[in-house]
């Protein structure tokens, strides 16, 4: 793997050779693409950063997207088991709360 200093260098070969996927297909590059894309959304929305650039400044954010990516692939169910709510939806769901009441 290239040494990558920034989340817009991150591409979806390098998240599926993260994840250990051995010859991805075009719906595991795609279902990749996506992941990244909620991954950097979920850090935005978390950091209150408002520009998805700015987070380039941040060499530190991109084990995060590599993390948050590996997440979401291998807890693919809402809930972890019959009791736990998966963290990251709990958390995505919790920045969009409208009825706090």
């Amino acid at each position: 793997m290239s040494v990558i200093e920034k989340i817009s260098d991150i591409t979806a070969q390098n998240i599926a050779d993260y994840l250990r996927i051995a010859e991805p297909t075009t719906e595991d590059i795609n279902f990749i693409t996506a992941l990244k894309g909620v991954a950097v959304d979920f850090i935005l929305k978390y950091t209150g950063i408002e520009d998805a650039a700015e987070l380039d400044k941040y060499q530190d954010m991109v084990i995060v997207v590599f993390v948050l990516c590996q997440d979401m692939y291998d807890t693919r169910a809402m809930y972890v088991d019959n009791s736990n709510v998966n963290k990251v939806v709990d958390t995505i769901l919790g920045m969009h709360q409208r009825n706090l009441l």
